[in-house]
């Protein structure tokens, strides 16, 4: 699975606070799924409390994720077939996640959380040997 030459530019792009310099490119991606799942959770309190404020900013972050850190940072060049199919992925998160915010669809936030989760799961699993 290939990536972009630069997700360190992908990942200050989607406004993270959290100093990156000398991070490595897996664990940019490993902290944007996590910002992503983070920002579900979030998404998904909005819902339930009925605070539309609090669901339109979450499901905004965690589609911004998405879109401007996860799949922004593939490379389609070098990751052939995976790479497409984990764009073609991504951009039906982000549509679900948009219908997610119209309809205060608590549904399509889960469906959403369970496979950016099985994604991390396995992103997480082909860490470098010398990471943590």
């Amino acid at each position: 699975m290939g990536f972009a030459p630069n997700p360190i530019q992908s990942y200050q792009n989607v406004g993270f606070e959290a100093d990156i310099r000398g991070s490595d490119p897996h664990r940019l991606i490993v902290l944007l799924f996590d910002g992503a799942l983070s920002a579900l959770d979030k998404a998904e309190a909005g819902i339930a409390s009925k605070n539309i404020e609090a669901r339109h900013n979450a499901l905004i972050r965690a589609t911004e994720l998405i879109v401007d850190g996860l799949s922004a940072s593939l490379n389609d060049e070098g990751g052939g077939e995976v790479a497409a199919n984990l764009r073609a992925l991504y951009d039906y998160m982000a549509s679900r996640l948009t219908y997610a915010n119209f309809h205060s669809d608590i549904g399509a936030v889960r469906e959403v959380r369970g496979l950016l989760t099985e994604i991390s799961d396995a992103w997480k699993e082909i860490a470098p040997k010398n990471q943590p």
